[in-house]
């Protein structure tokens, strides 16, 4: 028998996802953002739900290659861009969009010869203070690229610090429209956070990442309250009990005292399958069906939970580590991370299952 850990994906879940960012998007096109293999989720799995979208952004020219490869014809965007020169003719032969930052990529396209133009995004800094040229640099920059033979359609985009949080996105926004003022050309702001939370940065396209996933991009409110579902379920079993007396410690280091009798369980998933390993004693769970808490500190390839409350549950019992019932957002938080991070995290070797 293998090992009881899995993670399913609902695809179902993925076009439900897709149809909320759109009612939120409005006439606004969408990028959906399947970098970092989609997310731990699977960059064809994800492409193929995703279908509907109307285009999809993503960083390595490999990933676009390959989803060209499975027959996807809409937009691809580079959100770096290229690296060398010697990848433009790539760019150009497969039709890609690139996004330009850097003065080293304007000089790339200023000198390149390729088959048919490149379309690109001028990317701006307004305030994240990442990649993108300085705001006051837009008009110049776009004349450049322009100018350049191997550029085709010419778009601007600029990327938010803080869409999910307090300083919100007022300032970036307005030096993003101070910059662009009068230039033509399609515009690119909102990620997800400002496409659920700001109606007035939709522009021409939006790019929705996390929210396709069915996690929500705010501390202060839920992927359920937004009507965001997950697509993928960590889950595994129990392999084992012990029953603890008062004093007695669990796990690698003692970290946890038993400061009463109890029973815990011993649950087929650790950090080498992308289970967070500082997660602390308290993070959520599920077990039998039941919320409860972990205990002890996470080892390489098992967790304990705390079985006191549970008491019809034993070995076989099946276990939820994140997903449907109970949200990503959750133990991230508990771990003192995002869910971005729990989901990229997913090891190869948990066995993956699709639901449609």
């Amino acid at each position: 028998m293998p090992r009881p850990i899995s993670a399913t994906f609902d695809c179902a879940a993925f076009r439900a996802n897709l149809a909320t960012v759109r009612r939120h998007a409005g006439a606004a096109r969408v990028w959906a953002v399947v970098k970092a293999n989609a997310y731990g989720h699977g960059l064809a799995r994800a492409a193929a739900a995703l279908a509907e979208a109307d285009g999809f952004a993503l960083l390595d020219l490999d990933e676009a290659v390959r989803l060209r490869d499975l027959g996807m014809a809409k937009p691809i965007l580079l959100l770096e861009g290229f690296f060398a020169s010697q990848d433009l003719a790539t760019l150009s032969a497969l039709g890609l969009t690139a996004v330009v930052h850097s003065d080293e990529q304007v000089a790339m396209l200023a000198s390149a010869r390729v088959s048919r133009p490149i379309d690109v995004f001028l990317k701006l800094n307004t305030g994240m203070n990442r990649l993108g040229f300085a705001a006051e640099r837009c008009a110049d920059v776009f004349a450049r690229l322009r100018d350049a033979r191997a550029v085709g359609e010419v778009a601007f985009m600029t990327h938010f610090a803080d869409a999910d949080g307090p300083s919100g996105v007022a300032a970036q926004l307005e030096r993003f429209h101070a910059a662009t003022r009068g230039l033509p050309g399609l515009r690119s702001v909102a990620n997800s956070a400002a496409i659920l939370r700001f109606p007035d940065t939709r522009a021409d396209w939006v790019r929705p990442g996390i929210s396709l996933y069915g996690c929500s991009p705010f501390a202060d409110e839920s992927a359920d309250d937004l009507g965001l579902r997950p697509v993928m379920t960590l889950a595994s079993e129990v392999i084992g009990v012990q029953s603890l007396r008062a004093g007695e410690r669990v796990g690698y280091g003692g970290t946890f005292v038993a400061h009463a009798p109890m029973r815990v369980g011993i649950v087929a998933c650790g950090y080498a399958d992308g289970y967070p390993r500082h997660a602390p004693s308290g993070t959520p769970i599920v077990v039998a069906g039941e919320r409860t808490r972990t205990v002890g500190r996470v080892s390489m390839d098992m967790l304990v939970a705390d079985l006191t409350s549970i008491p019809e549950a034993g070995v076989g019992s099946a276990v939820t580590l994140w997903g449907e019932g109970l949200s990503c957002d959750e133990v991230a938080a508990a771990s003192g991370t995002v869910s971005y991070e729990l989901l990229c995290a997913l090891a190869a070797r948990v066995p993956q299952r699709e639901r449609t």
